[in-house]
């Protein structure tokens, strides 16, 4: 039976690379370190990009027990950016070009069963030329080091390969499951034997199947196990409301006994991109979504599981949205696996952004689309595959390639590609564009026809909008707040409205880091509706408050209470961002209006903003200012209220973690939120408050010690060690005459 364990603790590390740390004979020049791990934390801003690119050196002994006589051994790495080569025993056995793809090396034929076995990768992580999606500047960082897992794999020398299982769905009934098992034999003779595959429901056996098969000595072959429709009775299908899951657990037996095994999550559901708009499971739905950079404050990628799942559920349960993509690359398999899991659907896309290289940048590209299809293909949440590199030039004889090895190896889901140029030759299913047509005027997003020049309909996405078409911090003044908002709203809008357009992704969920040629100049693109830390900046409230008011009743006014904050002075006009049925408006406590989501004007979206052109006695400089209150109400009844004091002063410090139990691993993490806030727990928008962050028990803090607040709120991470304990997270405020914080976090051993 197979064996897989973790390798993503116990490694070393130094910078550079040398022949003689093959031999591994001075540990004194390495520092120890725990996967995921960046070569080189960096600052929040204003950095230097060049500082993580170079080459490094990681290393570690492993464990070679006498039971892995007659095995094949792998060690499988989910992510390195960007070259790697991989020594065992001082032999190189493997060379992987790409950071964003997952690749394996076999070390079988060089085990040492007497003595020390050394694993060493050599990592370049500079901008190679031959490698997407550098070759030209690029709008992200990249970071550098062995930034996902690693894992051990000892197999039988017959053992499955890889797995594909294929649902079909008709008329929302489950009709068959195609599951294609790719095999590989190292025997010296043929071997026969059969392969069962058995789809298990909550620990529940569902339904089984068998399929003989036979393999050649040291070949490749696969096998279709079919389930069929009589024997699904009952499946439930995987959708964004309600996003069911099954277990597919595949065995392989030879002579009567079961030599290997493995598993995986699939669904049950029938995308349909038809003409008119996208139906899932036969239900038209209008896909509302942002893109997504992977990126963190001060370790770039290197984020484990928890953060990783983490942004999934910001995206799915704070900002309510349906849909994501991965711009510009594949994303950690724990971010999809929770994509799965809470019914996110996902647009998938190669690494790259505007350039194309030659012929040797190519066939890696090629070999992005094989990896990212072979990795992937059995996330329900998956709905296409992103086959062109964003925002480039036509290239026909390229994109026919890549759009041939999608079809052929992931026929399940339709190809895009991502452009923004008018007239692109059309290759993909889908026409999917970024159009930032938007800039404040009255053109909002253009036609289809303009964009395509083709004489009849496709299915068609938007792709990005916004982004650098208007920056905003969430500390920036509330006049740029305010058009931030409505430009997304307008364009969400729009895009609801179109009967051309199945759905927008915004540009973007988060802040990211950049190169000195993009962005504010400091190496972040303000671009998102939340800041780098994931907190959100009034923009994400258009997304979060499209959903009913029963889920989570939202109501947010894009102000900040100040008098002389915008150019006009006063408040007015004010937007709400609100999906109650009205809004009471309360200054001094007495009430001075009634006021009613704008649907006249924003006709596509179920939950439109409130728009106050006028208050009396509020937005006339200089006239006495009030305390504001809003009440929400929903069939006659307050739901929600937002409070706001004439005078905030800075009343108290919240520190706030994600989770308060952690897994003991050395990998694992959680995010701590901290605030100063008002009287009325409002955030200070310009307070630059300085504080001190200790961490006492078995964990350490990632990025600095001394942090300084940026718009009144700042986040940080901290990770575990190795040892179980409790953990304390002090916070102190260093000029402000307020309390410190603490909070108390646990760290336990993973069971089993």
């Amino acid at each position: 039976m197979r064996q897989v364990s973790s390798l993503s603790c116990d490694w070393l590390f130094c910078e550079g690379f040398s022949q003689e740390y093959l031999e591994f004979q001075d540990p004194k020049l390495f520092q120890a370190i725990q996967l995921p791990h960046m070569n080189k934390e960096i600052p929040y801003n204003y950095f230097d990009e060049k500082m993580y690119q170079f080459v490094s050196t990681y290393a570690r002994k492993l464990d070679i027990r006498p039971e892995y006589q007659g095995k094949r051994v792998f060690v499988d790495f989910e992510g390195a950016m960007a070259y790697a080569e991989v020594f065992f025993n001082g032999q190189l056995v493997k060379i992987h070009k790409g950071g964003y793809t997952p690749f394996s090396a076999e070390l079988t034929d060089y085990l040492n069963f007497t003595g020390e076995n050394t694993l060493v990768i050599k990592l370049d992580s500079t901008e190679r030329p031959d490698i997407p999606p550098f070759g030209n500047v690029i709008d992200y960082l990249t970071y550098g080091g062995i930034y996902r897992d690693v894992s051990l794999r000892v197999v039988h020398p017959t053992f499955i390969e890889n797995v594909f299982a294929k649902p079909k769905v008709k008329s929302q009934v489950a009709e068959e499951l195609v599951t294609t098992i790719f095999l590989a034999s190292s025997a010296a003779t043929k071997v026969h034997g059969a392969a069962t595959v058995a789809l298990y429901q909550k620990g529940s056996l569902v339904a089984e199947a068998e399929t003989p098969f036979q393999i050649d000595a040291a070949a490749q072959t696969s096998v279709d196990v079919v389930i069929h429709q009589e024997e699904l009775q009952g499946v439930m299908l995987w959708d964004i409301d309600d996003p069911n899951l099954y277990e597919l657990r595949v065995s392989l037996a030879i002579d009567g006994e079961i030599v290997d095994d493995c598993q995986t999550s699939i669904g049950f559901r029938e995308f349909d991109f038809r003409l008119d708009g996208f139906y899932l499971n036969g239900r038209k739905l209008q896909v509302r979504g942002l893109n997504r950079h992977q990126a963190f404050p001060y370790v770039g990628y290197a984020m484990p599981e928890r953060a990783q799942k983490r942004d999934a559920d910001i995206l799915k349960y704070e900002l309510h949205l349906n849909a994501v993509r991965t711009s510009h690359y594949p994303q950690s398999r724990h971010f999809l696996d929770r994509c799965d899991e809470i019914g996110l659907l996902v647009f998938e896309e190669i690494p790259g952004w505007q350039h194309i290289g030659g012929p040797e940048w190519k066939d890696v590209s090629y070999s992005d689309v094989r990896l990212m299809i072979e990795r992937d293909w059995n996330h329900p949440s998956i709905m296409m595959w992103g086959v062109r590199i964003n925002e480039s030039p036509d290239d026909h004889d390229f994109y026919l390639e890549t759009n041939r090895i999608a079809r052929e190896l992931g026929p399940t889901r339709p190809t895009a590609g991502v452009r923004c140029h008018r007239g692109s030759e059309f290759q993909e299913d889908i026409f999917t564009v970024n159009d930032f047509s938007h800039s404040g005027g009255e053109l909002i997003l253009d036609t289809q026809e303009s964009w395509t020049n083709l004489p009849h309909r496709v299915p068609y996405f938007v792709t990005e909008f916004n982004g650098h078409m208007y920056p905003t911090k969430r500390f920036d003044q509330e006049e740029r707040l305010m058009e931030h908002v409505l430009r997304h709203v307008r364009v969400q809008d729009a895009a609801a409205k179109s009967e051309d357009i199945h759905g927008a992704f915004g540009w973007c969920a988060f802040d990211y880091n950049t190169h000195f040629e993009f962005g504010a100049g400091d190496r972040i693109c303000y671009h998102g509706v939340m800041d780098m830390f994931r907190i959100p900046k009034f923009a994400a409230f258009v997304y979060r408050s499209q959903v009913s008011p029963m889920v989570d009743p939202v109501l947010e006014p894009v102000t900040l209470w100040a008098r002389g904050e915008r150019s006009i002075g006063g408040t007015l006009p004010l937007v709400i961002l609100t999906n109650c049925e009205y809004v009471d408006v309360y200054l001094a406590g007495e009430i001075v209006g009634r006021f009613y989501p704008d649907r006249d004007r924003y006709k596509g979206l179920e939950y439109p903003p409130i728009v106050i052109e006028s208050i009396e006695n509020v937005g006339v400089w200089g006239s006495t200012w009030f305390d504001g209150e809003f009440v929400g109400y929903v069939q006659e009844q307050e739901v929600t209220r937002k409070k706001f004091v004439k005078n905030p002063v800075a009343t108290e410090l919240i520190v706030t973690p994600d989770d308060t139990e952690l897994l003991a691993n050395g990998q694992d993490v959680t995010r701590l939120v901290l605030k100063i806030v008002d009287q009325a727990g409002n955030l200070l928008p310009y307070l630059a408050e300085s504080l001190k962050i200790e961490v006492t028990g078995p964990a350490q803090l990632i990025g600095p010690a001394q942090v300084t607040l940026i718009g009144g709120c700042l986040a940080t991470w901290v990770k575990t060690t190795k040892e179980p304990g409790q953990i304390r997270v002090s916070v102190t405020p260093s000029t402000l005459d307020l309390p410190g914080q603490s909070v108390e976090l646990i760290a336990k051993r993973e069971e089993g």
